[in-house]
């Protein structure tokens, strides 16, 4: 098994994909050990004087001019994590609460939060064990941290509370941590605090959408491609020379992918039409700037990912120097705005897809193919409905477009009087990809039909590959009406697992 180590200077985008969702191991650096017991010194020496530091021996929030005695200061970091416990909805998914407790370790680990080094290993078990907090969709407002996220999993540090086992079985957190030899912590000063106060939720499904929408914009590039021969188009309009005098990086990059899978198609440039085109449709015509456009915001998303994955995001922190300051690098903002900026794009993208495939089932517009690429038109209704389910995604992607970075709500008797709701922007992109998944998935369903109906005319290798592999995978080609879900549910899990891009990738060479 992949084993991750965690060191004092951040991890990287592919150490929390391989944690989150394919369970490596986790182990920690004797350096981030070292730089644990280093400031857990300066917070026991700073617990030991008689004036007040906040989190060490303070309340919190609101509650912070409260001065705290020493024999009441584990009690009030054991509650700061039962009280801060209070989500509420459905149950957030296994790899972003995995991506969540590991980015909170990842800061844990830098030396800046004052925890002990046993509650590093603790976490680190918990992890190793396959045992998942029962984290509530609802309880962040993505500023001092995602706090009722974060206190969830704290809690089964704690041994309480509820979580999930490796088997899938909700229990007692006190129950899976003894099955597994673990023992609960018992939170000293700052410690509670600690584990509290991060970006990581937001930050987690960041990085994990970034993942996702690397193969989704690939993939948009082939099915634009297979659109495009499907319609007849012409691929003059993605020639290098006309990307290269407006040198936006990411157009380049996907006129350059939709160049290499139409290579050595017979269809491109054929009209069937009495008076052949001039130009092609927006949708088709400018699927490289859109496509590109999206691509380029993946790209500034990705390097504030990365510098947020360097960060140690608490309060206070443990200075160099030995200070222990306040401070404000706990709110998300930098993290929601790239949220909702990918979800702008990701929404764009589902729509011009959806145009192209409106397109090739409009007798009127799609040069020659038969209404809604049916069989028997008007026996059969084709995927006209199919088209439906998708103009029903793109709609909700709209929705879920409205920024939700622009909306802030006090709280803490407006101690936090602006928040960030970057988990908010975090939860709906996650939705937003789904959705996008799916559209994809049905331009790539409506493209090989009609590529497949262009009877006499040869498609390029890469398309016949994808028509190939798709097939194979269970979605079927023209013909009658039929149950149409399960091969649309096909086609998704098709482009969800990565498979289309493979199947082009050992005929175009590696997509960028």
């Amino acid at each position: 098994m992949h084993t991750v180590v965690v060191g004092t200077s951040g991890v990287s985008a592919a150490d929390v994909v391989a944690v989150a969702r394919a369970n490596a191991r986790i182990e920690l650096s004797e350096e981030a050990v070292a730089a644990l017991a280093s400031a857990r010194a300066v917070v026991d020496a700073l617990a030991a004087k008689p004036e007040p530091v906040y989190g060490v021996s303070t309340g919190f929030g609101a509650l912070a001019t409260r001065h705290i005695s020493q024999e009441l200061r584990a009690q009030l970091q054991r509650n700061i994590v039962r009280s801060h416990a209070a989500g509420m909805g459905p149950r957030v998914e296994r790899e972003v609460v995995r991506a969540l407790m590991f980015l909170r370790l990842k800061t844990v680990c830098s030396g800046h939060t004052g925890v002990r080094p046993e509650v590093a290993r603790t976490m680190a078990d918990v992890l190793n064990a396959g045992i998942t907090p029962v984290v509530h969709e609802y309880g962040s407002l993505g500023c001092s941290g995602d706090l009722a996220p974060l206190s969830h999993c704290a809690l089964t540090l704690m041994g309480e509370g509820d979580a999930e086992g490796p088997d899938g079985v909700v229990a007692p957190a006190g129950e899976l941590l003894a099955a597994h030899g673990i023992a609960p912590v018992e939170l000293r000063e700052k410690e509670g605090l600690a584990l509290l106060n991060g970006t990581d939720g937001m930050l987690g499904m960041l990085v994990m959408a970034l993942a996702d929408l690397e193969n989704l914009y690939k993939s948009a590039d082939v099915t634009a491609a297979l659109s495009l021969e499907a319609l007849l188009g012409t691929e003059k309009v993605l020639a290098p020379e006309l990307h290269a005098i407006r040198p936006h990086p990411g157009q380049g990059a996907s006129a350059a992918n939709m160049l290499a899978v139409l290579k050595g198609s017979e269809l491109t440039g054929h009209h069937q039409d009495d008076a052949p085109r001039v130009q092609d449709a927006y949708s088709v015509r400018c699927a490289p700037q859109v496509a590109g456009a999206g691509r380029d915001t993946m790209a500034h998303a990705r390097l504030v990912a990365e510098r947020e994955l360097a960060s140690a995001v608490d309060n206070p922190v443990v200075l160099p120097d030995g200070r222990v300051e306040s401070n404000g690098n706990f709110h998300g903002a930098p993290v929601a705005y790239v949220l909702d900026f990918l979800a702008i794009a990701a929404a764009d993208l589902g729509s011009i897809a959806e145009r192209r495939t409106d397109r090739l089932l409009d007798k009127n517009r799609s040069h020659g193919l038969p209404p809604f690429l049916a069989d028997d038109a008007g026996v059969d209704s084709g995927l006209m409905i199919a088209q439906y389910t998708q103009a029903a995604l793109v709609s909700e992607m709209k929705r879920l477009a409205v920024p939700a970075s622009a909306d802030s709500i006090p709280s803490s008797a407006m101690q936090e009087d602006h928040v960030s709701m970057g988990w908010s922007a975090a939860r709906k992109l996650r939705t937003a990809i789904d959705n996008l998944t799916r559209i994809v998935a049905v331009e790539l369903y409506a493209a090989t039909r009609g590529i497949e109906l262009r009877e006499g005319l040869t498609p390029a290798p890469a398309s016949r590959a994808v028509i190939d592999a798709v097939r194979a995978a269970g979605v079927q080609g023209p013909g009658p009406d039929r149950f149409l879900a399960p091969d649309l549910a096909a086609a998704d899990a098709f482009v969800r697992g990565g498979h289309l891009v493979a199947a082009v990738e050992p005929v175009t060479g590696p997509l960028a």
